[in-house]
């Protein structure tokens, strides 16, 4: 195995939102290869829209292949990698002056799918929303941000429904503002979203995620719950199997990679890693693999400059989301931008102008090239 022999070759393992950013930052003045297994980027934000909305769903997935001027996207999965380069599923060797680990997390579908091929991703999405549409009765457990954002959105378009949300612990979105707590609980009332926390099921239910089949589970609080269809709205996993033989690092007990400041992979100054892989301290959002996205590639790029890294990311005291209910609804919370250590709780037009109205969309048409979506 050997180093390419360019000094400029930068080989990114992923291509979600850190690894598609940073690519493309490093587009110009860097040899960039992408490998991602996708035939498009998934912008997994809008997937609970897209769960409900099948004549929007499309607008969600973005081929790759605008997506660098002069750098080359590798359909195909890493199953290794070591700080001179990777090895592909199919045997292959790339050979890179620079790796990123950007491979992200994996979690349940609906929130992200869980095929390769956006076409399939887009009729198992189709599929779910009329399992979802002929069901009177909906159970999601997990009453983080993914399981209310759901509710959120299946209620925004079939108010009727029962949407019964259960979750074993007692409160909602620990950490952030009692103000924010409060209009969140506030909303979903309104939205006639019935809340069960401090409550556990019995057992799970029976059936798939996504499939419509009539059921009733006992609770751990001794009571049952009868739903129509149920969603996983829990369970996020780092997407890091191919560091297994700890060549690269030695992965934290929740599979993360230990990264510096600076984002590079603690022990190598040539091997950096972004967004949900990292061990931050910070909560796995599209909004900080972009942030470190930005890090990352002005720091390989002082490096190609023979120049030194002073790029640096240090994750903010105060915890942000933005947490849409619906295209109109929802509950947000930022670092100030006049005293970074103090919150500041933004209103449900507030979320809905930054995300809730259209989740992004335009942001990423930009970023791969693509003409504006449809409404």
């Amino acid at each position: 195995m050997t180093r390419a022999t360019t000094g400029r070759t930068v080989v990114v393992v992923g291509g979600g939102y850190g690894g598609a950013a940073v690519a493309k930052a490093l587009d110009a003045e860097t040899d960039v290869v992408l490998v991602e297994p996708k035939d498009a980027f998934e912008h997994a934000a809008g997937s609970l829209r897209a769960l409900v909305r099948p004549d929007w769903a499309e607008n969600i997935f973005f081929p790759y292949d605008r997506l660098l001027a002069r750098g080359e996207v590798v359909r195909q999965r890493v199953a290794s990698a070591d700080p001179d380069g990777v090895t592909l599923a199919d045997g292959r060797r790339i050979a890179a002056d620079y790796l990123v680990l950007a491979t992200g997390s994996g979690y349940p579908f609906p929130a992200k799918a869980d095929a390769d091929d956006a076409s399939e991703a887009l009729a198992r999405l189709r599929a779910t929303h009329d399992e979802l549409a002929g069901a009177e009765r909906v159970l999601v457990t997990g009453a983080g941000p993914v399981g209310l954002e759901l509710a959120g959105e299946i209620k925004a378009v079939w108010p009727e429904k029962t949407v019964v949300v259960v979750d074993p612990a007692t409160e909602l979105l620990p950490g952030f503002e009692p103000e924010l707590r409060a209009d969140l609980h506030g909303q979903l009332a309104g939205l006639g979203v019935e809340l069960r926390l401090g409550v556990g099921l019995a057992e799970q239910p029976p059936g798939e995620p996504g499939r419509a089949k009539t059921f009733t589970v006992g609770t751990t609080a001794g009571d049952e719950i009868s739903a129509d269809i149920w969603f996983r709205c829990h369970g996020v996993r780092a997407n890091g199997d191919y560091l297994a033989d700890g060549r690269i690092t030695t992965r934290t007990p929740q599979g993360r990679v230990p990264v510096t400041e600076r984002l590079t992979v603690q022990g190598h100054e040539h091997v950096y890693a972004l967004g949900d892989l990292t061990d931050l301290a910070e909560a796995k959002m599209a909004l900080y693999a972009t942030q470190h996205a930005a890090v990352v590639a002005e720091n390989i790029l002082a490096q190609v400059r023979g120049e030194r890294q002073n790029a640096v990311h240090r994750p903010s005291p105060v915890p942000s989301v933005l947490l849409p209910l619906g295209p109109e609804g929802g509950v947000g919370q930022f670092p100030s931008p006049d005293e970074p250590g103090v919150p500041t709780v933004v209103p449900a037009q507030v979320v809905a102008q930054y995300k809730g109205a259209d989740l992004g969309i335009g942001r990423f048409e930009e970023l791969f090239g693509r003409p504006g979506a449809t409404d």
